[in-house]
C-alpha cells in the first residue's frame, strides 16, 4: 500500500527560498521540494489570505491561479481540470478571504535555469481568523524545530541522518536536513528566525491597530526629501495614501498612488518595492489591474 505523504506546515518565505527538488529512482516514487531548513515537501497545508484569483484558461476549461499570503510572503496556487473541487471553489470565492489549502508542491526550471515553485491545490476551504492563528502557531513551532535540527547539523563535521535521529529528530526531517546541507551548504537560519518573528507579530493582541504617526514626521515634500523614512514609515505612508485615494471603495488607482507617493519623496521604483512587501504581508491586494486596496 502506498502511504500518503504528510502535509507540511511551512511559511511562504521558507517555501519560496527552495531551489532543490529530489525524486527517488522508482517510477512511482514521489518528488519532493527540499527547503533550506530540510522540510521534504510533497504535500503542504497552508492558511492565509487569498488576495488574488485569475483564470488563465478559458470559460470551457478554466485554469485558476491564486495568491495566498501568510504574512511572510505569498504562495502561488494553481487549480485546473485535475483539481475539480479546488477549481470550483476558486471560481466562486471573492478575495480577500481567509482560506486553508491542501496541495502538492510543483517546480519548473526555465531555459535560463531559474527555479520556480508553486502549489497545485487539492482542496480549498474558507476559514476564519481563529483557524489562521492556530496555523501560524503550529507553523512557528515546526519552523523552530527545523531551525534547531539545522543548527545541530551545522555543528557536525559530517552530518548524517543517523546522528540527527539519535538526537531525537524524525527520520524524514533528518534526511531533509542532510540533503539541504549538501545543497544549500550553510543555510541562513537567522533569516528564518526573522520569519518566525514576523509570524509572532501577527499573533500579538494589538495586531490590526493603526500605528501612530512617527513623532516629528516631515509634512512637506521638501522636508521628506531631507529626511529618509525607514521601511516601516514608508509602508505606513503608502497605506494611508491607499485609504485616502480609495474614495469609490474600488481600490486606489495606481496612477494617482504613484503621483501622490512621488510628492512625498517615494519614487516609482520604491513604491513598487513597498507595494510588493505589503502584498506579501497580506495587508493590501489588487481587486482589479491598476488598483490597490487595503485589507
Amino acid at each position: 500500500m502506498i502511504m500518503r505523504e504528510p502535509a507540511w506546515r511551512v511559511f511562504a518565505s521558507e517555501f519560496n527560498a527552495s531551489t532543490l527538488e529530489f525524486k527517488g529512482e522508482g517510477e512511482k516514487d514521489p518528488a519532493y521540494v527540499i527547503t533550506p531548513l530540510g522540510a521534504m515537501i510533497n504535500r503542504l497545508f497552508i492558511v492565509g489570505i487569498l488576495t488574488d484569483v485569475q483564470n488563465l484558461g478559458s470559460e470551457q476549461e478554466p485554469y485558476w491561479r491564486a495568491t495566498v499570503s501568510d504574512g511572510t510572503d505569498r504562495f502561488f496556487i494553481y487549480a485546473g481540470r485535475y483539481s475539480p473541487e479546488a477549481s470550483n471553489i476558486l471560481s466562486e470565492i471573492e478575495p480577500p478571504s481567509f482560506v486553508a489549502v491542501i496541495g502538492k508542491s510543483r517546480t519548473f526550471v526555465s531555459d535560463e535555469g531559474r527555479f520556480y515553485i508553486s502549489v497545485r491545490a487539492e482542496n480549498i476551504l474558507t476559514v476564519d481568523e481563529h483557524i489562521k492563528d492556530n496555523w501560524l502557531l503550529e507553523t512557528i513551532r515546526a519552523t523552530l524545530r527545523r531551525i534547531d535540527a539545522t543548527e545541530e547539523a551545522m555543528q557536525m563535521e559530517v552530518p548524517t541522518i543517523e546522528s540527527l535521529v539519535n538526537l531525537g529528530y524524525p527520520a524524514v526531517l533528518a534526511e531533509g536536513v542532510v540533503r539541504a546541507m549538501e545543497h544549500y551548504e550553510e543555510p541562513d537560519v537567522n533569516r528564518f528566525r526573522g520569519t518566525v518573528l514576523e509570524a509572532l507579530e501577527q499573533l500579538l493582541p494589538d495586531r490590526g491597530f493603526d500605528l501612530p504617526a512617527p513623532r516629528d514626521m516631515p509634512i512637506s515634500p521638501d522636508e521628506i526629501e531631507d529626511e529618509d523614512l525607514d521601511d516601516g514609515e514608508q509602508e505606513e505612508v503608502i497605506l494611508s495614501l491607499i485609504d485616502e485615494l480609495d474614495s469609490d471603495k474600488k481600490g486606489a488607482p495606481l496612477a494617482e498612488l504613484i503621483k501622490e507617493a512621488t510628492s512625498r519623496g517615494i519614487n516609482e521604483d520604491e513604491l513598487e518595492e513597498i507595494s510588493n512587501s505589503l502584498l506579501d504581508k497580506g495587508l493590501i491586494y489588487e481587486p482589479t489591474i491598476g488598483r490597490m486596496k487595503r485589507i
